[in-house]
């Protein structure tokens, strides 16, 4: 699953329109959506997208062989 799905996933169940998110990020609706097609968002982006989500936004990387979350 893309991270722009899960945004999307997480702007229904927070009943936040996209619109609205663009605002509390300072930015446009037209720059948001067009960020959302291209999944192109910056971890800042992401952290602050969890913060106004009310969520909290973990990017790790996870060793094949053992397993291991870095």
């Amino acid at each position: 699953m893309s991270m722009s799905e899960k945004i999307r996933i997480a702007l229904v169940k927070r009943k936040i329109s996209i619109t609205e998110l663009a605002a509390s990020l300072g930015t446009s609706q037209s720059n948001l959506s067009n960020k959302l097609k291209r999944d192109n968002f910056s971890e800042k982006e992401l952290n602050q997208i969890a913060e106004i989500l009310n969520c909290d936004f973990k990017g790790s990387f996870v060793m094949r062989d053992t397993g291991e979350e870095i």
